[in-house]
């Protein structure tokens, strides 16, 4: 497979790595330490386009490739998780939903100002009682007329705090299980829509996250993606595709802690030595530059496969499951690296650690990736 990036995705590299170390890096460890959404740097990324870098430009995107949005989004986490989370949710989970499966009107309603960074999007589909079982959902629309009737309540959205638009799955025929589900487009300005807590989380604390409540939100058929009983399949086909995404952040945090334990080796002095001349120290920079490239790779392959419109669910599940491993294992040795300074709060690292810890859970845990890859294998071989 060929990684020879083009002039194109060249030049999407350089301006996210540009833009992310010049205008997110040294406002991240504020933005995380008070947990607040960063809306300026999130407009700012929306208008270099990287809030819709694979939405064409007649819907307000950029109109690139899949290894584009992989490369800009493996930078922007490399500065801060917590805006690489918001550009995927916009970028993978929300616009690329819309625009597979949405109707024209509703390509041309809610993905300019979304892709533009104007608003901002949000995708829906866990509750308290159903995560990976999507087939549990609780939350019902009921057909009224030439409209549903949504009630019931959503929990651990992404951006759900901040979102103008939501991405919507609930269950129009419970009986049915997964194959009763419906998604439709939210607008949170309308009566019936109402914010839950926002969740105090361990990482990525500048993307905003909160339950949605749903009193009788009344919803036009029109705002129906897709007809009804393709919901389960909807959310699952965005999934496969925001799983690329969230192997790009993870890439990116693995990178940052390598980065800086690369200088921290080369500066620290111990016993009259720089550390990175002990093997200890050496080995473990070893095990993360071989495991990091590894990761790239599954996660650029993945990238080419879905530009090619190739099938890419094995490989998306393998790229997120494996990078997203390296990212907890390169954030941990950084901290043992820099010894107590990776333990405090004066050194982004132990901020890798704790964002590094949600890619193994979220857009599909570790364990729902290895059924994916199993699954897939067997009906390979079989």
């Amino acid at each position: 497979m060929d990684f020879d990036l083009t002039e194109e995705q060249q030049q999407i590299r350089e301006l996210a790595r540009e833009f992310a170390q010049k205008e997110i890096a040294p406002v991240a460890a504020e933005f995380d330490a008070k947990g607040e959404f960063p809306y300026e740097t999130i407009k700012k990324m929306g208008e270099l386009g990287l809030m819709g870098i694979e939405i064409p430009t007649e819907y307000g995107g950029a109109g690139l490739d899949t290894l584009c949005y992989v490369l800009a989004l493996e930078e922007i986490s490399k500065a801060d998780a917590s805006h690489g989370t918001i550009m995927s949710v916009n970028n993978s989970l929300f616009g690329y939903g819309i625009y597979k499966f949405g109707t024209p009107a509703q390509k041309q309603k809610y993905l300019e100002p979304v892709a533009s960074g104007k608003k901002n999007g949000a995708y829906s589909l866990t509750e308290p009682q159903s995560g990976s079982d999507a087939g549990n959902m609780k939350t019902r629309a009921v057909p009224q007329g030439d409209a549903y009737v949504i009630n019931g309540r959503k929990s651990w959205v992404t951006s759900g705090p901040v979102a103008d638009f939501v991405l919507l799955f609930v269950t129009v025929n419970p009986e049915l299980k997964h194959k009763g589900t419906s998604a439709f487009m939210i607008d949170t300005t309308q009566p019936g829509f109402a914010r839950g807590k926002v969740e105090p989380k361990l990482g990525i604390r500048a993307s905003a996250t909160c339950e949605l409540f749903f009193d009788n939100y009344r919803v036009p058929a029109s705002e129906r993606i897709g007809q009804d009983g393709d919901g389960f399949k909807i959310a699952m086909t965005i999934l496969d595709a925001g799983r690329i995404g969230i192997a790009a952040q993870a890439v990116g945090i693995a990178q940052a802690a390598f980065e800086a334990s690369v200088k921290y080796a080369q500066e620290r002095e111990a016993f009259g030595s720089k550390i990175g001349e002990f093997q200890a120290i050496q080995w473990m920079l070893a095990d993360m530059a071989t495991r990091i490239e590894a990761a790239r790779l599954l996660t650029y392959s993945a990238a080419l496969k879905k530009t090619n419109g190739e099938k890419y669910s094995r490989d998306a599940s393998m790229a997120k499951l494996y990078a997203s491993e390296v990212a907890t294992f390169a954030a941990d040795c950084a901290i043992q690296i820099h010894g107590g300074m990776g333990y405090s709060k004066e050194l982004p690292i132990e901020r890798y650690y704790r964002d590094a810890r949600i890619t193994r859970i979220y857009e599909g845990t570790s364990e729902i990736q290895r059924t994916v890859i199993a699954r897939e294998t067997l009906k390979t071989f079989s």
